[in-house]
């Protein structure tokens, strides 16, 4: 009965020595004295900054991408026992891709799901065609929708890859439908299927890679101001510390601060000082020489505004509290100054097609008050809405003038304090941000008296009232501000173009020691880099010559032979393609890192063009021989281009000024010399 306890168990596995080989490789090459150096690396210092607010739950915004390669980082560095208490402000095969690989930058993580995405993909095509439906079927299909949406995840730049899988897959579904042997109901469980998940899985994944962000980044930081007052008040600390307690309900004598929606050139709130506009501006025009209302980018006591009822003169709030609703006529008046928010037909200082924006002071002159606001709240769910503080966005219309309240985003000259001018905008097209603005601080006014008021305002308020974004609302904003927020696109020492990629006519220098010539350099390795391209050139070129050869009737490839050419070309030429041709119509500051994901693809077609030349251009034993003696020279030189730079991939040797001088083989090449 136990008999089969006594025959020997056999394990047979199918082991790959090429790829174990390469693994190896690649694994030595990537790890070998990672801990060094013992420094900042170029964009590490940003990258560490944000896995330092990952461990202090701090949060913080980059407009570079999603939050997951982020949090991919922020998990080595937690399971390396990173606290996140460093200081990170000191900077100091192909070997472009090593040397990005062994620093803690995206561009590594970014290129490992593009190609899992591309390799589940031809996984689940294989599959396809033996076992449709079958668990290794829906594993890799599966598997290729979470690869692509983990590469969106990290970067912007992964919607290439994922645009391109999505390309490839309509494709061959539209083969799908065309297919008469399969019935319509399975048709549809195949096209269902693909959109599931293809489609919904990495909407659902993107998701929850900002729902875990949102929860692990919950505290107050840096980056707080560039939010909305509502996301503000929904992180612990900071805003959320300050309006606690406060009344939701804007109410007729309320005490508020007014914050500018839009944010831009800096976020900041309406403001108004003792001194007025000049009665003479430097172009020789005139003023009205009343009080000066700007935007203050700082917290202060003048931001403060009180609510009153144009009807009567108190400016208290009463028992039972009164609220503003939508359409509410009402006068802002200036909480330490008492004077009111005023605009009239005279021309702003810096924008002369706008109004000025004041305080009225009563010169005696034949220049009456134009004082009366009409308060509409954008985002309102009906005409009688209240206006609530932080949550409800609202605009300023003049009811004289018809002109709304607007940040125009010009710099006053020196007499205004370099604050932002204020202006009131005759033709206002639709609610553009810099004419919306939000109560972010918020009490009701108790005090009649002008000295009392006056310490009221320096005073928190009581009342408590909680409020919390939800999830989406949190989400929409934080996706907004990434995809409309512009980092300093100014030029940058080592910032290229797309052209001088792909003829490695540039580098960038990483590090430098600080008392020897080691340096770390991003700089690839010629013979790839040239080889890449020539594949490109040759597969172009083929499958022209193949294509008008089958437009006669000649079919030099054998129909099998012919798809994989096919398909080979989709992913790997079109991977290049999608990943290099969009940074010809960005406007922004381009480095020689963002051409790595395309260059990787370059690296895939590379070997199918030598398979292919070897299998059905080599005709004779000769040719072939010839040809894998050429291959091997190629292989051979690389790996001594690889190892003559491998000083600037690893920086760990120093060398002489000589010795730099002879590995600067293009005169583009930024190679850094002491001067002793």
């Amino acid at each position: 009965m136990w008999g089969f306890l006594k025959r020997p168990v056999v394990v047979t596995a199918d082991i790959n020595l090429s790829l174990v080989a390469l693994t190896g490789m690649g694994l030595l090459s990537r790890l070998w004295r990672l801990t060094y150096p013992r420094a900042v690396v170029f964009d590490e210092v940003y990258y560490g900054q944000y896995i330092s607010f990952y461990m202090k739950q701090i949060f913080f915004l980059d407009d570079s991408g999603p939050p997951f390669g982020h949090m991919v980082l922020a998990l080595g560095g937690y399971l390396g026992g990173f606290d996140g208490n460093f200081l990170w402000n000191r900077i100091g095969a192909e070997n472009a891709l090593i040397t990005q690989s062994r620093l803690m930058l995206l561009e590594s993580v970014l290129i490992f799901f593009n190609l899992l995405a591309v390799l589940s993909y031809l996984k689940f095509f294989n599959c396809q065609k033996h076992s449709p439906f079958s668990l290794s079927w829906w594993f890799w299909l599966t598997l290729t929708g979470v690869a692509c949406s983990c590469a969106v995840g990290i970067k912007y730049m992964g919607v290439f890859t994922y645009v391109l899988v999505l390309g490839v897959a309509a494709v061959h579904a539209w083969h799908l439908i065309g297919d008469q042997t399969l019935s319509n109901v399975c048709v549809f469980c195949h096209l269902l299927a693909r959109a599931v998940a293809l489609l919904v899985i990495p909407v659902v994944l993107y998701l929850l890679f900002f729902y875990v962000h949102l929860i692990l980044v919950f505290r107050s930081g840096p980056h707080d101001q560039i939010m909305s007052s509502a996301f503000q008040a929904s992180l612990e600390g900071g805003l959320a510390r300050i309006t606690q307690g406060q009344p939701l309900e804007v109410a007729f004598g309320s005490q508020v601060t007014l914050r500018n929606v839009f944010g831009k050139p800096v976020p900041c709130w309406l403001h108004s000082h003792q001194d007025t506009y000049p009665m003479i501006y430097e172009n020789g025009r005139g003023s009205s020489h009343q009080q000066q209302v700007t935007c203050y980018p700082f917290k202060d006591v003048n931001n403060w505004w009180i609510v009153k009822d144009p009807r009567r003169h108190q400016l208290v709030v009463s028992s039972p509290p009164r609220p503003v609703r939508h359409g509410d006529m009402v006068q802002l008046v200036h909480g330490m100054t008492t004077r009111s928010l005023n605009t009239h037909d005279v021309a702003a200082p810096l924008s002369p097609h706008s109004q000025e924006v004041s305080c009225y002071i009563d010169y005696n002159i034949s220049m009456p008050a134009q004082n009366l606001w009409r308060l509409e709240i954008v985002n309102r769910g009906s005409d009688t809405d209240v206006w609530k503080s932080i949550l409800s966005e609202v605009r300023f219309v003049h009811v004289n003038t018809s002109a709304v309240l607007k940040l125009s985003g010009a710099h006053l000259p020196d007499w205004g304090y370099r604050q932002l001018e204020i202006v009131g905008e005759k033709l206002s097209r639709g609610y553009h941000g810099s004419t919306v603005w939000n109560v972010e601080e918020h009490r009701y006014g108790a005090s009649q008296e002008q000295r009392e008021r006056e310490r009221e305002l320096h005073s928190p308020a009581q009342v408590d009232v909680t409020r919390n974004l939800s999830f989406m609302a949190r989400f929409s904003e934080l996706q907004w501000r990434m995809l409309a927020l512009r980092s300093d696109d100014s030029e940058h020492k080592y910032s290229s173009s797309p052209l001088e990629w792909v003829t490695l006519d540039t580098n960038i220098a990483y590090w430098l020691h600080p008392r020897t010539s080691a340096q770390i350099h991003l700089l690839g390795n010629i013979v790839i880099w040239v080889s890449g391209s020539l594949a490109l050139a040759i597969y172009a070129l083929l499958s022209l010559w193949y294509l008008l050869r089958r437009r006669r009737n000649v079919h030099d490839l054998p129909q099998d032979a012919w798809l994989r050419w096919v398909l080979a070309g989709a992913l790997c030429a079109g991977g290049w393609a999608v990943n290099y041709l969009p940074f010809f119509l960005m406007e922004k500051t381009l480095f020689l890192y963002h051409y790595l994901p395309a260059l990787t693809f370059q690296i895939l077609l590379l070997p199918v063009v030598l398979q292919h030349i070897s299998d059905h251009l080599c005709r004779s034993q000769l040719q072939r021989s010839v040809f894998s003696a050429l291959v091997v020279a190629w292989y051979s030189s690389a790996c001594h281009v690889s190892n003559t730079l491998r000083p600037l991939t690893y920086g760990d040797k120093s060398l002489s000024p000589h010795e730099l001088k002879a590995l600067r083989w293009k005169d583009s090449w930024d190679i850094l010399i002491r001067k002793h």
